[in-house]
């Protein structure tokens, strides 16, 4: 099983294939290498993390057309694409299709490795962001609907004493339900309830 950090290595040309794997593992990088896009794409659904390099010119699928299809997956991960040099506006076109940087053959070594970091930095912070989301949408879901309510009524802006005329009931009562929300979202302030809330996509201002 690949790490979640691995770099999936996608090149028709057997050399170019093998000199990136060669430069990756020196770098005590993973890598998986995939002859054609047709190829990766079959393995793409059960990857979970990391980040790909493709190359733009391949027969059957081109770079392009393996970034529509990945996106029409929602594919998550980084892609970088290679590029020769009368390719650069099918490269172009790629970065418009989501691709986070594009390299010109022959590129340096330490430059591939610095874009390819960055974009395994670029999917951790994805990744630890999309857990965040989907932790605070389990504790929304833990809220009893009187609970749920109360805690719109905060996202709203709302002070205790509205939220309590909007309920028909007491400020007293929203107090109780405001401190067992906090509680059971784990937020130690009302900014930060309003900022989970709302990152998660469940509520809005």
């Amino acid at each position: 099983m690949p790490s979640d950090q691995t770099v999936y290595v996608i090149d028709d040309d057997d050399a170019a294939r093998d000199s990136l794997a060669f430069l990756f593992r020196t770098a005590e990088v993973d890598v998986r290498t995939y002859a054609s896009a047709t190829e990766f794409l079959a393995a793409a659904p059960e990857l979970k993390g990391g980040c790909v390099v493709t190359d733009v010119r391949m027969p059957q699928m081109d770079g392009l057309e393996l970034l529509r299809r990945l996106r029409a997956l929602d594919f998550a991960l980084p892609v970088i694409v290679m590029t020769g040099h009368g390719d650069i506006p099918l490269a172009v076109e790629a970065m418009k299709a989501g691709a986070v940087d594009f390299f010109e053959k022959p590129f340096s070594d330490d430059a591939m490795l610095a874009a390819v970091r960055r974009a395994l930095g670029r999917d951790r912070e994805d990744r630890a962001r999309e857990a965040e989301r989907d932790a605070v949408k389990e504790r929304i879901a833990s809220l009893s609907a009187r609970e749920r309510q109360v805690l719109e009524g905060l996202v709203a802006g709302k002070a205790n004493k509205n939220i309590a005329f909007d309920l028909g009931i007491s400020a007293r009562t929203v107090e109780i339900y405001r401190a067992n929300v906090m509680t059971k979202m784990h937020a130690a302030s009302l900014s930060e309830l309003v900022r989970m809330a709302l990152g998660a996509g469940i509520l809005s201002s």
